[in-house]
């Protein structure tokens, strides 16, 4: 086990984070306001309106933004939405993709001091989980640490962002390892999972604000700052907003920020959509906060306006409330040319203080569910940091475990049997590394693939290592084992600087990939030709096209990077103590030639398993298992849904194998007699569901008709219509299939 970073022990006291209430501040000279603005006076014995938590929300802002100054509200726009002068603490953004991030490449931690966290793997691996309640677990932790390390140490925020909600449309997208995946009904539910485990249980006040991220369409890095995402209403409506509408109206998230493109032409962060749909349709009333650099980039890079006052102007009138770069002089400038108003300000700042409300900020410590998080001892009577307890090292297992795909088995190679095995190579790059990504935070320990075998096997099995660097002598290694395990794939930070990878087929934030052909894949052929009985695991951030690995090798793997339990993981999968279960959750296409240009943001045109014609490499939704599944009995519960109404679809699975396992029960729907033009198939349900060996389990999943809408031009319109239902273990694997009558 490496030891990555030990406990902070220092506590680091930041201004204006700490709970209590300070001594308010004398009143800085400020500019000219259209209110006088009153401070709190010291001695009253009666609560202002805005600090009785009685009233009602939206009296209590009113009442506050009264008070405040011009100088006041301005500096509000930053991500500190702190009040000195009225008592009022702010807090800060974390990131939080899988783990809250204080420290890792990225350097979250500040100020050179690193809190370790617990890390779980990267968001794609979250994605082949499938589980939606695992990642509400997983995100109800990460919370707790952000609530603990707040608390505690004076550090981070309470405003995570995350989940990432945009759409994966495009293996060669940089930031590819931050999606879920390309389908809008599996990550918009995994988004919602994750969105109500950071904001917690508690009915009044939130653990942690979720913040979504990137609205909308966000999945080209290389010309970012100015390119426009193209695409009609029809698919605003139907794909690339979908996850980002549940979990607000479903996970009632109510922080996002927008992304650096424009969409159709128009930038995010001043996009009329904001309001038109996000806040008019959606009811979301919070923060909006643009991307750093955003609003520079719609002068400088989209070239859509001509000055800095007019790009501010423009995202005030948007609803932007809150920037990730210094933006007052520019609302300044727009202020003195009369392109906004003050109460144009006063309108956006209400969702930041709505926030501030839910997660407590301004009312007494006392009230607060979460205050004495961190700061006495737990009830298990720990007094470690909650990142060091086994639960929480069992969780990132758990996580680890679910999120690992089993793509190959040819003989039954896998799992394999350590009394029977006298010796194993473990071959590659990233043999001997648990690899960070840049929103990674630094955990408190990782367990790499080499440690996480040489543990499971122990003494009895000879465990042999390279790194690969020399092909010959990895070769000649493998030849002396029994069995040969390679692990390749891609540095998550391309082990480069900013916008820089060496490899062409590695990509990360502000750079795409320009191949899928994994160079490594070169080691495995010379570890094949050494040693038939060859195992390689893919541990990588996005899909490759190794479809030479797929034709020779006789087993695969594949695993994301990033979790403090990668190697533990890896040796459950690799040594049988876990049968996995995870499920890709986006396509593999077989070639290049079976993308769209780029830019075409047209998923119509061939992408996702939606539009895709050719045979991939391997399929939305595909992984095998130890076991074997047999469906029948597929039946519903009406053989008419209706189009306010819900059906109930129920399958019937049998665990016929030896093993007990999990098997990811998929519905997908296609429409038989639609007037416009429907995809081939569309998922609209799953379950991971566990199975005992010779068991058989009726899984049911709700289809209500709401799911099989398209935009019509004004909302989104059940019709009438025939549609066939079909289940399997993935979409290239129905097993039965059953038409019903949608609508009237």
């Amino acid at each position: 086990m490496k030891l990555i970073a030990s406990v902070a022990a220092t506590l680091v006291l930041l201004c204006g984070i700490a709970y209590a209430q300070s001594k308010p501040a004398s009143p800085a000279p400020h500019a000219a306001s259209s209110t006088q603005p009153t401070a709190p006076s010291q001695t009253q014995s009666k609560l202002l309106p805005y600090q009785d938590s009685r009233l009602p929300a939206e009296q209590r802002i009113t009442d506050l933004i009264k008070r405040m100054t011009l100088e006041e509200k301005l500096a509000m726009l930053g991500t500190d939405p702190t009040v000195p002068r009225l008592g009022i603490v702010g807090t800060n953004h974390v990131e939080g993709l899988h783990g809250l991030a204080l420290g890792g490449p990225g350097g979250w931690g500040g100020r050179g001091l690193v809190t370790p966290t617990t890390q779980f793997p990267q968001s794609h691996g979250l994605g082949q989980t499938w589980d939606p309640e695992l990642l509400k677990q997983a995100a109800e932790e990460e919370a707790y640490e952000t609530r603990w390390a707040y608390n505690k140490f004076h550090k981070g925020g309470l405003v995570v962002r995350a989940p990432n909600a945009d759409l994966s449309r495009d293996p060669r997208w940089g930031r590819t390892e931050e999606s879920y995946g390309e389908d809008p009904f599996l990550v918009g539910t995994l988004a919602t999972a994750y969105t109500e485990g950071l904001q917690g249980n508690d009915p009044k006040t939130w653990m942690t604000a979720s913040l979504l991220k990137h609205f909308l369409a966000n999945s080209n890095e290389d010309g970012r700052a100015g390119s426009s995402s193209n695409f009609d209403d029809r698919l605003f409506h139907e794909y690339y907003a979908v996850p980002f509408r549940m979990a607000i109206e479903q996970g009632h998230a109510n922080a996002m920020m927008t992304a650096y493109n424009s969409w159709n032409k128009v930038p995010m962060g001043a996009n009329p959509v904001l309001h038109s749909v996000v806040m008019k349709q959606w009811g979301f009333d919070g923060i909006i906060c643009t991307d750093a650099g955003a609003l520079g980039n719609m002068m400088h890079a989209s070239h859509t306006y001509d000055t800095m006052a007019e790009s501010a102007s423009a995202t005030i009138h948007a609803g932007i409330n809150q920037y990730l770069e210094n933006a007052t002089s520019s609302v300044q400038d727009a202020l003195k040319q009369n392109l906004i108003t003050e109460a144009d300000i006063d309108a956006n700042l209400r969702g930041v203080f709505r926030v501030m409300i839910k997660l407590g900020m301004l009312e007494p410590a006392a009230s607060d569910p979460y205050s004495r998080i961190g700061t006495e001892a737990q009830a298990n009577g720990s007094t470690d940091d909650p990142w060091l307890w086994a639960k929480n090292k069992a969780l990132a297992r758990k996580v680890t475990d679910e999120s690992i795909v089993l793509l190959k088995n040819e003989g039954g190679v896998l799992p394999l049997k350590a009394a029977s095995i006298k010796s194993i190579a473990v071959i590659g790059p990233l043999a001997d590394k648990v690899a960070l990504d840049w929103y990674s935070g630094t955990p408190p320990f990782a367990v790499t693939p080499l440690e996480g075998i040489r543990a499971r096997v122990g003494k009895i099995v000879t465990v042999t290592t390279s790194d690969g660097t020399d092909s010959a002598a990895a070769a000649d290694l493998a030849r002396k084992a029994d069995v040969a395990i390679v692990i390749i794939g891609n540095h998550p930070t391309c082990d480069a600087g900013w916008a820089k990878c060496p490899l062409p087929s590695d990509g990360k934030e502000a750079i795409d990939r320009k191949t899928l052909t994994l160079a490594q894949e070169d080691l495995a052929k010379a570890v094949l030709a050494a040693n038939p009985k060859t195992v390689v695991v893919l541990q990588a951030s996005f899909p490759f096209t190794t479809t030479w690995t797929q034709d020779n090798v006789p087993a695969i793997l594949m695993m994301t990077h990033n979790s403090e339990e990668q190697g533990d993981g890896l040796a459950d999968v690799l040594l049988g103590d876990y049968n996995p279960a995870g499920r890709l959750s986006q396509t593999w296409v077989a070639s290049m030639d079976q993308l769209p240009p780029m830019m075409d943001y047209d998923i119509r045109n061939g992408r996702t398993y939606m539009y895709l014609s050719s045979k991939p490499l391997y399929a939305f939704g595909y992984g095998l298992s130890y076991t074997k599944f047999a469906y029948s009995n597929l039946r519903v519960s009406s053989p008419h849904l209706a189009k306010d109404s819900t059906v109930t679809v129920s399958v019937d699975v049998k665990n016929t194998g030896a093993r007990n396992g999990d098997e990811v029960v998929q519905l997908y729907a296609a429409h038989i007699g639609s007037k416009v033009a429907r995809p081939l198939q569309e998922l609209k349900g799953f379950r991971r569901v566990m199975i005992r060996a010779g068991e058989t389990k009726t899984v049911a999943i709700p289809l209500p008709a709401s799911v099989l809408a398209y935009w019509d031009g004004n909302a989104m319109s059940v019709e009438n219509d025939s549609v066939e239902l079909r289940v399997g273990g993935s979409s290239d694997a129905i097993a039965l299939r059953k038409q019903i009558k949608v609508g009237e």
